[in-house]
């Protein structure tokens, strides 16, 4: 096989999905959307739903959640068929602050509820996550929210959350590549009931360039972010890659007409290091606004 691209493009039933612990069904694959904003953001988001993609990730931090619920219009494609989440920043931890954070991003993004928020970092010196978590449960309960979970979450932050309100995230979005495979925490969401997603799936740099990855790619004729994406899914995690490139998201998505071999995930994990982070960005000490 010496195509890198697949025989046709990719429909949305070609994806297949996951179900969250509370019932809430997401396509195995996500489109990242930072740094896309104003009409350029909004119309990636609007041609990568055209493409293919129903699972959207915004933040409130990265002022784009105006292009995303306008590139959702744009697309033609009915809500209803979309997962569309975002993320509440650090500065809006006290209960009655995130209530209004979330209100405000769906007057922003033209929308009637958010299919997930998330809780973008715990913030652990600040002590208020699990505050912003029973408000973002509250919302839910009002029908805004959908699904409530968190990113970059450490294990022992997610029982405490667990122990302070009862309840569990159904998502723990963090920081996952072949440099940074973090099987702990995989490990640790999963035996929660916790689904991990990929943030930087493709990591930066020299990743793409590791010769254990060109060489999978070239025994399955597929291009080396395409493998990368494949490990991700072979993991169990839903990665939420980005791009600026029509091209590229096509070939993004283009992950699940082909497997990787025990040994081949084997082979990628092996070139994780404890030094892997994009940035330093530890969730044990780091503060986000």
């Amino acid at each position: 096989m010496t195509s890198t691209s697949p025989s046709r493009p990719t429909a949305p039933e070609d994806v297949p999905t996951r179900t969250l612990a509370d019932g809430l069904v997401l396509p195995a694959i996500g489109f990242g959307t930072y740094p896309l904003k104003g009409f350029a953001g909004r119309d990636a988001v609007a041609d990568a739903i055209g493409a293919g993609y129903r699972l959207i990730d915004t933040a409130y931090n990265y002022e784009n959640e105006g292009a995303v619920g306008a590139g959702v219009r744009q697309s033609g494609v009915p809500r209803d068929e979309l997962v569309l989440q975002t993320k509440l920043p650090g500065r809006y931890h006290r209960h009655d602050d995130a209530v209004t954070a979330v209100q405000e991003s769906l007057l922003r993004a033209g929308l009637d509820h958010w299919d997930l928020v998330l809780i973008h970092w715990p913030n652990p010196g600040r002590g208020l996550y699990a505050e912003a978590f029973a408000a973002l449960l509250s919302l839910r309960d009002a029908g805004l929210v959908r699904s409530v979970g968190v990113s970059n979450f450490l294990p022992e932050h997610l029982d405490s959350l667990k122990r302070l309100t009862g309840e569990l995230p159904t998502v723990n979005q963090v920081e996952l590549h072949p440099h940074f495979a973090q099987p702990e925490q995989r490990g640790a969401d999963e035996a929660r009931g916790v689904l991990t997603q990929s943030w930087s799936p493709l990591a930066r740099g020299p990743l793409l360039e590791e010769p254990v990855i060109q060489e999978v790619a070239r025994a399955h004729g597929r291009t080396p972010g395409q493998v990368v994406l494949r490990w991700h899914v072979e993991l169990g995690a839903v990665p939420l890659p980005k791009s600026g490139s029509a091209e590229r998201r096509r070939e993004n998505l283009a992950v699940f007409d082909f497997t990787l071999s025990p040994d081949e995930v084997a082979a990628i994990s092996g070139l994780s290091r404890p030094d892997g982070r994009t940035n330093d960005q530890d969730p044990a000490v780091y503060e986000e606004l």
